[in-house]
């Protein structure tokens, strides 16, 4: 039975690094996420003054509730989403003048609902180059809080960053949201601000989040659901069995939910104390699901479709269309390229078997890690896939070819 050591998540790693930065005294993260997006994190907090130390396994961060320690930086945060949405909200509760500008990739994504709430914050804020995308300064005089609406539909983190910032504030905050995707990761976020300290209280569409800052602590980040996603795929169209560790009942990534689909479809899986397990049956059913909670797993079912017995059809994911590609045409022109027959609207993908596979397909990346890494689940069943740009895997999981290359091999 393959058991797969998952690197830690990304999504919780970022947010510790926020929550470590911000909080009073030094925080020690346990088994942090290393790649190029948490690296690109942790340089933009160094560059705000933040101290960040690094052994194999940890990261301590020295925190300053006050913010940032130097009072102009310039900033670049590469690819990341989550650096290039987070960090800025850190620094507007700080004093001093704060630059930030991202890769081509980053800057095409949008950032807009998030530059308006702080703006009815207070803060000044001004895009330097594209209205509602980097580079953007930030001149920062601290945040006195109160009241603000967002409209988090395109992307929870707009929501995630004001909720981390409300401590910071002088008053809290109270956030009205108009509309909102990818629940489970702002209960991530909610779950992680209680381990250092704050209570966010829930009022019907209102985040109510005290003033009064965080406290220091020692914070061990999970694996990361998303990535485990291609590695119990493989298990479902293979029918091999692979166990995930540290990853099950209580874990906080909403993102484990992809193998309740996995299960929809025919395959065995077990969610234990301390790890999941999936085992493939030999059958893959067709499926028509909503993935709007857990959309960044929306490529791996893609991937594995054509191996279904009927249609999978997926829903409620146009937020795909905003992420580092649109990633439902991304998928869709992958997939018809390998001759599958793929139908497109504005916010679903549905994927029709039958048509006999072709190999020896290079798939196009278009710089997403996500496409590379769920390809290469279909690779599994199709000889001769390639890829255009298969080191941007780096981002989330720079090991990942090795590792899969692996878990081929044994099952």
């Amino acid at each position: 039975m393959p058991v797969v050591d998952i690197p830690g998540s990304k999504s919780i790693t970022a947010r510790a690094l926020f929550l470590a930065a911000a909080a009073d005294g030094v925080t020690t993260l346990v088994r942090p996420l290393r790649s190029d997006d948490t690296e690109g994190f942790a340089e933009g907090l160094a560059r705000l003054g933040y101290r960040v130390g690094r052994t194999p396994d940890s990261w301590q961060i020295d925190g300053r509730p006050q913010g940032p320690a130097v009072v102009e930086a310039d900033v670049y945060c590469r690819d990341g989403a989550t650096t290039a949405r987070f960090l800025p909200t850190l620094a507007a509760a700080g004093h001093g003048t704060y630059r930030f500008d991202a890769s081509p990739q980053m800057r095409r994504r949008p950032l807009a609902p998030l530059s308006s709430a702080l703006r009815d914050l207070g803060v000044d804020l001004r895009h330097e180059e594209r209205e509602g995308h980097h580079p953007l300064t930030v001149a920062a005089a601290g945040v006195e809080g109160g009241e603000v609406t967002l409209d988090a539909g395109q992307s929870s983190q707009y929501l995630t960053a004001l909720l981390l910032l409300g401590p910071l504030t002088r008053k809290g905050l109270r956030i009205t949201v108009t509309d909102l995707v990818s629940v489970p990761y702002v209960e991530i976020t909610i779950a992680m601000m209680r381990a250092f300290g704050v209570e966010v209280a829930r009022e019907g569409d209102a985040f109510v989040v005290p003033p009064g800052g965080y406290r220091a602590t020692t914070y061990a980040v999970e694996p990361d659901a998303s990535t485990a996603s291609y590695f119990f795929a493989a298990a479902a169209v293979t029918g091999g069995e692979v166990t995930v560790p540290g990853l099950g009942q209580g874990a906080l990534q909403g993102d484990l939910g992809f193998v309740d689909v996995l299960r929809r479809m025919g395959a065995e899986v077990s969610v234990g104390a301390e790890a999941t397990t999936v085992r493939g049956t030999g059958e893959l059913r067709g499926v028509t699901v909503n993935m709007r909670d857990i959309s960044d797993t929306m490529p791996t079912l893609a991937a594995i479709a054509p191996f279904a017995s009927g249609p999978v059809r997926i829903e409620d994911v146009a937020n795909t269309r905003v992420k580092e590609c649109d990633r439902l045409e991304a998928c869709a022109e992958n997939l018809r390229r390998l001759g599958v027959e793929v139908a497109t609207g504005p916010d679903w993908i549905e994927i029709r078997p039958g048509a006999p596979l072709a190999g020896g397909a290079e798939i196009t990346s278009y710089g997403d890690h996500r496409i590379v890494m769920s390809f290469a689940v279909t690779g599994l069943r199709v000889p001769g896939i390639s890829f255009d740009d298969p080191g941007c895997v780096r981002k989330t999981f720079p090991g990942f070819h090795e590792e899969f290359g692996a878990l081929r091999a044994r099952l």
